[in-house]
């Protein structure tokens, strides 16, 4: 027997393979030419795809040449059907149910629902049907809708892709779960150039026999040929099936372009609110600026009174000094020169502060014109750092007149000890003196008797130490007045010591109070520095963001237009026009007819003789004279 298939004949052996028939029996006998020590389900696998195979090439050729929407009477349509249903039932699991068994291929198309979300029409109109009783009879609906949706390829594509969800169905061996399945499902693809129009409601899909009619694919020797007219029809399918594709991908592009410009959105509003939260932080920066202002303005207050202490401190120093011996006048000459040189660290102070208040004046002016300025903290943190110096310098000619005043009561406790050895010296000359006159007044009465004249002389000498004693007891009585001064001279300088003191720990909290300040303010200008990264930072993604927009929206109004016109494209049949469009000649042998690739019409050459680059072909394509007029006025208008 011969078995003769798209153009060539081979011999076959009479081998046959039985395969299930709708009802799950034996069905119809089908051929194969396999040996004999081959896996009976590898064979029914194989007999599967070539049935398909010739189904399918079947029907798209019988289709085209057909020139219509087919019908569900259609013959090789019919056929198509069945054989899916075979390749479905291939290697299906049987089911226990409650009263029987059950062995269905709705259990799997169902779960086509879950895997791929536009399915879900499909399943729910099925289940709406009236007419449809057994799960058989929805799965042969499905099919039907699948066909004329043109996704039949898609969803069984998805099908195949989970494995682990189809061995709850079907068997290890079945063509769903092997290779032949995929090659089926990618030979469904070309199905997508038939255009179905059937009727689900009034056909009884329960009750029909799928038998596989093996006499549509035999074919004599007599029926091959006519090679021109199939190139045309491989033309028209590659032509439409390209058309197809642009469609489907300038759709997915502008799905995409369309979440990118959302998602553009998203991060623009996100970066107007860091802009918004960018600004309170700069305007909370310019108030503690100006509260660090404030502060140094009541630090200035308080050195100057500091300074007014010290000079009256000064003042009463001086009066004391005058007061005191003219011993202590190198004391006197000393704090003079520490006042000379306080004086002129005052008006230096004072040159100084006339400085930071001009530049305070400045920096104000500055402030005003240009307002919002985060340069003005960098002014500020010098006049501070100034201002450290100044507090810095005053502290280290305090601990100099410290140092100078502890060394002041160092020669004044030494006076005051020299003082005391004196006056010892003399407390014991005075009991000496004391002794000897004990002792001369008991010679005395002694030699009272014996020697007037020695009296006498006693007496002179008596008298002379008298007078001797009286010189000594105001000498005694300056010394102790001289003690009385140096002591409260010393509790005075015990005080000033304890003020200076007081000032100094005073100073030093206020100089540690400016460090702390001194690091906030550096940490708030590196927060500054960082925030004008950031803001800076910001500006250019908006800006780049707001060219990307630009040119994304300026893309979709391209692919827009583009698609427009792929959409409006009608491609009139050669049989229906016999006028030219545009002069309304009659077309004859020497006026042929020619396509304009844009609208689709068909025009005379004399109407047709333009050539312009299409979004669908970037080579010049033939165009109608009415479309180059149009093209050109569009891309004159996109032009700047």
């Amino acid at each position: 027997m011969t078995f003769q298939v798209w153009g060539w004949r081979r011999e076959v052996s009479q081998v046959w393979a039985w395969v299930p028939d709708a009802e799950g029996g034996r069905g119809a006998a089908m051929p194969r030419r396999t040996p004999a020590t081959k896996d009976p389900t590898a064979v029914e696998r194989a007999n599967l795809l070539n049935m398909a195979k010739l189904s399918i090439k079947g029907l798209i050729e019988s289709a085209l040449s057909f020139g219509r929407t087919l019908d569900s009477d259609y013959p090789p349509l019919q056929q198509f059907f069945v054989v899916m249903e075979h390749c479905l039932k291939h290697g299906l699991k049987v089911r226990k149910s409650f009263l029987s068994y059950n062995k269905t291929i709705w259990g799997p198309l169902e779960l086509v629902e879950k895997l791929y979300p536009e399915a879900e029409e499909i399943g729910a109109s099925v289940r709406d049907l009236p007419g449809l009783k057994t799960p058989l009879g929805r799965a042969r609906a499905w099919l039907r809708l699948a066909l004329m949706q043109k996704k039949m390829a898609d969803y069984l594509r998805c099908l195949i892709i989970q494995r682990d969800l189809l061995s709850e169905f079907y068997e290890y061996h079945a063509l769903m779960m092997e290779e032949e399945g995929a090659v089926i499902v990618g030979l469904l693809v070309g199905l997508n150039v038939i255009d179905a129009n059937l009727c689900v409601k009034g056909e009884d899909l329960d009750s029909q026999v799928g038998v596989i009619d093996f006499s549509m694919y035999l074919k004599n020797e007599e029926d091959i040929g006519n090679k021109e007219r199939n190139v045309q029809i491989a033309a028209i399918l590659d032509q439409k099936n390209y058309v197809e594709e642009l469609n489907r991908q300038l759709n997915s592009t502008v799905s995409s372009l369309h979440s990118r410009v959302d998602s553009l959105e998203k991060s623009n509003t996100k970066l107007i609110e860091e802009l918004a939260i960018a600004k309170n932080n700069i305007i909370k920066l310019q108030e503690e600026n100006h509260q660090l202002r404030s502060e140094n303005k009541l630090i200035l207050m308080k050195t100057q009174q500091h300074l007014e202490v010290t000079k009256v401190d000064v003042e009463t120093e001086l009066q004391t000094y005058k007061h005191s011996r003219q011993g202590l006048d190198e004391m006197y000459n000393e704090a003079r020169r520490q006042l000379r040189d306080e004086s002129q660290l005052r008006q230096d102070v004072e040159n100084e502060l006339a400085v930071q208040v001009s530049m305070k004046h400045e920096i104000e002016l500055a402030m005003k014109l240009l307002e919002k300025d985060i340069h003005e903290k960098q002014d500020t943190l010098i006049g501070l750092r100034q201002q450290l110096e100044e507090v810095k310098a005053i502290n280290i000619e305090m601990y100099q007149k410290l140092q100078g005043s502890e060394a002041d009561l160092k020669e004044k406790n030494e006076i005051i000890a020299r003082l005391e050895e004196k006056t010892n010296k003399i407390t014991a000359a005075m009991r000496q003196l004391e002794q000897r006159l004990q002792q001369a007044e008991k010679a005395q009465m002694d030699t009272e008797d014996e020697d007037k004249k020695y009296l006498q002389e006693c007496q002179s000498k008596f008298d002379g130490l008298q007078k001797q004693i009286s010189q000594k007891e105001k000498q005694l009585v300056q010394l102790e007045t001289d003690l009385k001064i140096e002591k409260e001279w010393r509790q005075t300088l015990q005080e000033d010591l304890q003020k200076e003191k007081d000032t100094l720990s005073h100073l030093r909290n206020e100089t540690q109070q400016i460090t702390s300040l001194k690091k906030e303010f550096l940490h708030l200008q590196d927060e500054n520095h960082q925030l004008k990264k950031i803001y800076h930072e910001q500006e250019q993604a908006l800006q780049e963001l707001g060219n990307k927009l630009s040119e994304s929206k300026l893309k979709i109004e391209d692919i827009k237009e583009a698609n427009k016109a792929l959409q409006g494209l009608v491609w009139l049949k050669d049989k229906e026009a016999t006028h030219c469009k545009l002069c309304e000649k009659e077309f004859s042998l020497s006026k042929r007819k020619h396509h304009c690739r844009n609208c689709g019409e068909i025009f005379c050459n004399a109407c047709s003789d333009n050539e312009l680059p299409l979004p669908s072909s970037p080579k010049p394509v033939r165009v109608c004279d009415s479309c180059h007029a149009l093209l050109i006025q569009r891309c004159s208008s996109n032009l700047p």
